[in-house]
């Protein structure tokens, strides 16, 4: 395989974001439906994913939520994203090397995506061109389509493209799109996740955005 196009998901990757939007939908289930999941229940059932497919998800077991839930959700993002959230660090080294095409393909709505994105101060290095969404696509992650777009846009074979995922979702829609994946696993470093990852087939696994330098 010859990388040619970095393919970067966002939340749990670039910023160890992906726990904040869980958190925040765990309190609305467990406000509106009388629930009690704890973090790891709804890391479980809805991590890696669009609000679109967390949704058909929370469908198909009996949860049936409404325009009001994901207003409550969406002030509830808004607000994490004011407080603001850091870089992973070391990331930003591999984003400045020229050597690679680099992208953004994320669970997130461009709106909001854009707004992360500038809270981590990385728009020098991700115009929107080179920013792909779920909802730029009819189905996202576990699905590969907005993987392949991605592919598409930047002008590369799906071969030649190395996907840096964290969830299992994000994974299995990477390989599903043919692209070789990476998993990043410093933010959810626990063995029953890395079993997960191990399982998909995922032979590469790092902790720290300097082990992946090295490896590229």
């Amino acid at each position: 395989m010859q990388k040619r196009l970095i393919i970067w998901d966002f939340d749990g990757v670039i910023a160890n974001t992906e726990k904040l939007w869980l958190k925040n939908r765990m309190e609305t289930i467990n406000k509106y439906f009388a629930k009690n999941w704890d973090y790891e229940t709804t890391y479980k059932y809805l991590a890696g994913m669009s609000d679109k497919t967390k949704k058909d998800v929370l469908n198909k077991m009996g949860i049936i939520t409404n325009d009001k839930f994901w207003l409550e959700n969406y002030d509830l993002d808004s607000q994490t994203i004011k407080k603001g959230f850091e870089l992973t660090p070391g990331i930003e080294e591999i984003f400045k090397d020229k050597k690679y095409k680099q992208c953004i393909a994320t669970g997130g709505t461009q709106e909001k995506t854009a707004r992360k994105i500038d809270v981590v101060g990385i728009r020098k290095y991700f115009p929107e061109d080179h920013v792909f969404t779920a909802d730029m696509v009819c189905e996202g992650k576990p699905e590969p389509d907005l993987f392949l777009l991605a592919a598409e846009k930047m002008n590369e074979k799906a071969e030649n493209c190395l996907v840096i995922e964290d969830s299992a979702n994000g994974i299995k829609a990477a390989i599903k799109a043919g692209m070789i994946v990476w998993a990043f696993a410093a933010y959810e470093n626990n063995p029953q996740v890395i079993d997960n990852i191990k399982k998909l087939g995922v032979q590469n696994i790092f902790f720290d955005m300097d082990s992946l330098k090295k490896r590229l």
